[in-house]
């Protein structure tokens, strides 16, 4: 029988497969088939909802076309003097030309009494005309609608998932081959340097080669011209018997056939190599014969898959890590950090005017820069580069993780830069001075930018941007509240709470929640992407205002005012 009325809707319309529209009445033929068609007919004689397709085959078929048929404008009269109807009108799937009319409680069968004499004769059967009086308005009615609903929810939220790790394995492909790229990029780059350096050294033995065969043909070449020249004396004075002349030419002449000149120069053309050759390096060409001599895709070790922090994680301390150098003059004031690689981090140490590159394996500072003013957020771009904000010269400085920590370019912004983030090619800032985000390429040129008009002024933002990228979150400590914006510029979603109290840095995880430092309440909170869902994962960490995630090892670190970055993990770490 046909359940009409906005209940029938609710259930028909949200598990019919694909269906986007909502009807208060839906055809029924269809509906056996998973399609979701709006009714325009009713059979009184069937008790059947029809589409227009079915309302043109009902009529024109010879066993229905007498049925009497309502219109869709009639359907509201049509539930107002309605009777209950038990007889059942849907046809057995194994005997065709039978009606279901019995259900086995023992084997959760439904069938018609051919289905019952064969398999179910010993079983005690309900009769579903006389089991289904009122059924609409029970309560067992109201469960399964419940829980197909509850169902439904748990089938959506697992396809969200299913379409976000679709999105996250591509990303993740992608981050492997410009890995790979950058790997290759790296390897050629060593390559071409060492031969520049044999290239050098063969250009150094052939200008030193050079230099002294040239000297032995100047050498030759005097004497030579010197012998020639003493030659045609000897001859012109005894032509003209000038004894005496000739006395002095032949001295000359002794004096020139004493000399060592000659045998230095062949000695040392002698001493020149004229032919030398390149051998390979033969380790080099060992590790090149090997198998996956380039690198494997490979998992994080002890792990079968890579680590993702969920918003139902709750966060414990592990040992910290000291970043303090003996040459710092002051305690550490972490404001910005950013996991280089599996085994790397960056931090911009405000109060140091310095940036510091730290092992995470070593637990210890291993390199660090000076920097003429104080340096604010830390985004990383590659492997080898990262952005730091200077909100004091308004200005972005592009860096290398070289044995110096040089600089590689300055981007002048022209504005007071603070929160900056990575992705897909391009920087994120956040600023003020007039509050705006600014977007720019990996050269350093602005793409566009926009106001942000809402920012507590005097408070620096901090900034993490989706991974789509679709949406960018920005931290207002101003106003304990974390906003959801468009790349227009467009506010989608605030959440303000006072216990949002001092927001500083933000983390964006791989489950789209974030992980949000509120530096006056020594907290941590995880916000859903939605920004609906709050709740605290740590708190007592002193003056918390920076945070990054390493997805390899599973750990979060914290920067604080201090001399101790905090190292966090899940429970089950």
């Amino acid at each position: 029988m046909a359940v009409s009325g906005r209940k029938q809707s609710d259930l028909l319309g949200s598990i019919a497969a694909g269906s986007t529209e909502d009807f208060d009445y839906c055809c029924e033929p269809c509906l056996t088939t998973g399609q979701h068609v709006e009714a325009h007919g009713f059979c009184v004689t069937c008790q059947e909802y029809l589409c227009c397709n079915c309302l043109d085959c009902h009529k024109k078929a010879k066993i229905s076309r007498s049925h009497q048929i309502l219109r869709k404008d009639d359907f509201d009269k049509l539930q107002a003097t309605q009777e209950p109807y038990n007889e059942c009108t849907e046809h057995c799937s194994i005997h065709k030309k039978e009606i279901i009319n019995f259900y086995c409680p023992s084997h959760h069968a439904l069938g018609c009494k051919g289905c019952i004499h064969l398999d179910h004769r010993t079983c005690k059967i309900d009769n579903i005309p006389e089991k289904c009086t009122g059924i609409a308005d029970d309560k067992d009615f109201d469960d399964v609608m419940q829980k197909l609903g509850e169902k439904l929810k748990e089938a959506e939220e697992i396809s969200e998932r299913a379409k976000r790790s679709s999105c996250d394995i591509n990303d993740n492909n992608k981050e492997i081959i410009q890995a790979i790229t950058e790997f290759r990029k790296d390897i050629n780059d060593r390559l071409d340097r060492m031969q520049q350096d044999v290239l050098k050294d063969t250009e150094g033995i052939k200008s030193n080669n050079c230099r002294i065969v040239q000297m032995v043909l100047d050498k030759c070449g005097n004497i030579i011209s010197d012998i020639n020249s003493l030659q045609s004396r000897l001859h012109l004075s005894k032509a003209k018997h000038q004894n005496g002349q000739v006395y002095i030419d032949i001295k000359r002449s002794e004096s020139v056939l004493k000399s060592d000149i000659l045998n230095e120069a062949q000695e040392s053309l002698m001493n020149t190599t004229i032919h030398y050759s390149f051998q390979r390096n033969a380790d080099l060409e060992t590790v090149l014969t090997k198998k996956r001599v380039f690198g494997e895709i490979v998992n994080p070790p002890g792990h079968e898959a890579t680590k993702k922090t969920k918003y139902d994680d709750d966060l414990i301390v592990k040992e910290g890590i000291n970043v303090q150098t003996k040459s710092d003059k002051t305690t550490s004031f972490i404001t910005g950090c950013a996991v280089l690689n599996m085994n790397e981090l960056v931090l911009a140490d405000n109060e140091n005017k310095k940036v510091k590159l730290v092992s995470i394996e070593n637990r210890l500072v291993q390199k660090e820069r000076a920097l003429d003013t104080r340096p604010w957020d830390i985004a990383v771009m590659s492997q080898d580069q990262f952005a730091v904000t200077m909100p004091v010269i308004k200005n972005i400085v592009v860096m290398t993780t070289d044995d110096k920590l040089s600089y590689v370019r300055s981007i002048k912004v022209g504005r007071e830069c603070y929160g900056i983030d990575f992705n897909q090619d391009c920087l994120y800032v956040a600023c003020l001075s007039p509050p705006s985000v600014i977007v720019l390429n990996i050269k350093g040129d602005i793409l566009y930018n926009f106001s942000l008009n809402f920012l507590t002024i005097g408070f620096a933002p901090y900034i993490a941007v989706s991974r789509d990228p679709k949406l960018m979150f920005i931290s207002d400590s101003g106003h304990n509240s974390v906003m959801s914006v468009s790349l227009q510029g467009e506010v989608r979603v605030a959440y303000k709470h006072a216990d949002l109290s001092g927001l500083c840095g933000l983390l964006m995880l791989d489950d789209r929640s974030l992980l949000v430092c509120c530096r006056c309440n020594d907290k941590i909170y995880q916000v859903k992407e939605d920004l609906k869902q709050v709740k605290i994962v740590h708190e007592n960490i002193p003056d918390p205002y920076s945070i990054c995630y390493n997805k390899h090892s599973g750990e979060v670190y914290v920067g604080c005012h201090g001399n101790q970055l905090k190292v966090l993990s899940k429970n089950d770490q």
